[in-house]
């Protein structure tokens, strides 16, 4: 006879990928998992979306990877673009900027100097500030779009576990994961699990790896803020160096909401600080200045700590990403940014291991390639805190010029374009040749140029044909093909490419495109207008796609004109080079 009282668990929900945590990592490995058609559940504790985010620097960087995705216009769009950075500190013998004239209170802050916030020629892309809620939503819009699978909220992660005997098999169910959901248990088997829950990962923890680190005596307040004041930088990303202490002030969007970074007394604990304690402190930094808050909008206070994870992966199967696995101050704005580049760099790597485009193998580059970056972060956040913090005493009378000298060199570290990626599986140095192209740098970021696109005569950056599609580029420069070396030696490599012995023809099944899975780019210099279609190899504008058309592959460096078409003029990234 049926007992109607039992109860049975229900069975197993098995998935390519699980994601633990909906953040800007997990969100950002998502995206590609939906745009390269990998089943996933992403699992939140949170009962919903992040409603208002602490996060809200963007870096060029990360503009750039949204741009890859095609989704740089809606970042950029409701953005504060920080522009320029002010430095204010109380008069000293450096004081140089007209705001110091006629000032002879030694107590009140002057401006010290200014800067561009992003120096000529590092990206194409602004820096801005956007909350991390709104970051977020765009992905979620965009998941959705590739018809992925919704967030499932309101679950939190228990334990992980992971059976280590199928290595050699990506497609084994080899992690599996419990999880409450509403006072019930939940089972799920995964091949591969992401670790994107934050510095309290419950995926860390199951696993039972430790953040290595410390923790400073250092208490900062952190504070969102409609304030009615007469200082005259309130709209500019600003720090600020006073007898009472030290303040960093980054506008939000809007035009109207600030945040302000407080640096509060020695022996404060974060857990006593009440929101009267940072306004009056903010207060005592504007010497001399009219300061009244008419709302706050949000506000906490935190200690500083810069900790690593003493792992990133568990037997391949499970990785972890963003506060998982490092944190650090949020001052100087790279938290978020390199999170969602950590989901960035998992996601196309995942896809393609699931999709049998490459052995398991590729996944060991995340672990070798991200956790370099955590660790050169934590000693760039390390610096950066011990400047911003340092005070202008016997000790060190310089120290307003020597943090803002600082800040300025680093420009292009919190730009997030330093990184780069030591020789692994993917990355060869030793075997290249970069006499070749000067200014590319194997291991870093593709630099971008201003071109124009053949077809069409479009001027765009190099960087839009470089869409987050899955494949990869082979770039050819192939110089001004008008001259009888530069169109033989083009015509010559055309035909390698477009032989059987060619990684193009290697790695394409016969049904697919022949650009599907590497697509050759062509770059040209020279007069364009003196150029025609027909002097162009067939490899570099190949018949693909339902209608079987020719594709829009190439693009003209033209030095005297293409500059023009952008404000916001790159590198040249060519350099020298030779075929």
């Amino acid at each position: 006879m049926l007992d109607l009282t039992e109860t049975t668990s229900p069975p197993p929900i098995e998935t390519s990928v699980l994601i633990v945590g909906s953040g800007s990592a997990g969100l950002c490995a998502a995206a590609w998992l939906a745009r390269l058609n990998i089943d996933f559940i992403i699992l939140e504790k949170r009962d919903g979306p992040l409603a208002i985010g602490q996060a809200d620097g963007v870096q060029c960087r990360t503009v750039e990877v949204f741009e890859s995705f095609g989704l740089s216009d809606h970042l950029v769009r409701d953005a504060y673009w920080v522009n320029e950075v002010c430095f204010w500190s109380v008069p000293d013998s450096d004081t140089t900027d007209g705001a110091a004239n006629g000032n002879t209170d030694t107590n009140k802050i002057v401006r010290t100097g200014r800067t561009a916030d992003v120096a000529e020629g590092l990206s194409w892309q602004p820096h801005v500030i956007l909350n991390q809620a709104r970051l977020n939503a765009i992905l979620l819009d965009d998941i959705r779009a590739h018809g992925g699978r919704e967030v499932d909220y309101g679950v939190a992660v228990q334990t992980v576990s992971v059976d280590a005997s199928p290595p050699a098999n990506p497609h084994a169910h080899a992690v599996t994961v419990t999880a409450n959901q509403a006072g019930q248990t939940r089972t799920y088997r995964a091949k591969f699990v992401l670790g994107a829950d934050g510095a309290h990962s419950s995926v860390r923890h199951s696993l039972g790896y430790a953040m290595v680190g410390d923790t400073s005596d250092a208490v900062w307040g952190v504070m969102d803020v409609y304030a009615r004041t007469n200082f005259p930088d309130i709209r500019k990303k600003t720090t600020i160096r006073a007898r009472a202490g030290n303040l960093l002030i980054i506008p939000r969007e809007g035009g109207a909401l600030v945040r302000m970074y407080i640096e509060l007394p020695a022996g404060t604990r974060a857990r006593a600080v009440a929101l009267p304690d940072l306004h009056a402190a903010a207060a005592r930094i504007f010497a001399g200045y009219d300061l009244e808050f008419v709302d706050t909008f949000w506000w906490s206070a935190y200690a500083i700590g810069q900790r690593v994870a003493e792992r990133f992966d568990a037997a391949a199967r499970v990785f972890l990403s963003g506060d998982a696995c490092h944190t650090h101050s949020p001052k100087a704005g790279q938290g978020m940014n390199v999170s969602l580049q950590d989901g960035y760099n998992m996601g196309w790597k995942l896809a393609y291991v699931l999709q049998g485009r490459a052995p398991p193998e590729l996944l060991r580059t995340y672990v070798g390639e991200r956790e370099l970056t955590a660790k050169t972060l934590i000693d760039f956040d390390r610096e950066f805190t011990k400047l911003f913090s340092l005070k202008s005493e016997k000790d060190s009378p310089d120290a307003a010029k020597r943090f803002r000298e600082y800040f300025i060199r680093s420009g292009r570290y919190t730009a997030g374009l330093t990184s780069r990626y030591e020789d692994s599986e993917l990355t060869s140095s030793a075997k290249s040749r970069e006499r070749l192209a000067t200014n590319v740098t194997v291991g870093m970021r593709f630099p971008s140029a201003q071109v124009v696109r053949f077809c069409d005569a479009k001027a765009m950056q190099l960087a839009r044909a470089l869409q987050a599609d899955g494949r990869f580029r082979i770039i050819v420069f192939g110089g001004d093909i008008r001259k009888p070396q530069c169109k033989k030696s083009l015509d010559s490599l055309a035909a390698y490419l477009s032989s059987e012995e060619s990684p193009i023809y290697q790695y394409t099944k016969p049904e697919e495109d022949v650009d599907s899975v590497i697509e050759p780019i062509l770059v040209l210099s020279g007069e364009r207008v003196k150029m025609e279609q027909e002097m162009i190899p067939d490899v570099f504008w190949p018949v693909t796609g339902k209608w079987k058309l020719r594709g829009r592959r190439i693009h003209a460096r033209h030095f005297k004109s293409a500059l023009t078409y952008n404000s916001r003029p790159s590198q040249d990234i060519r350099g020298r080079y030779e075929l």
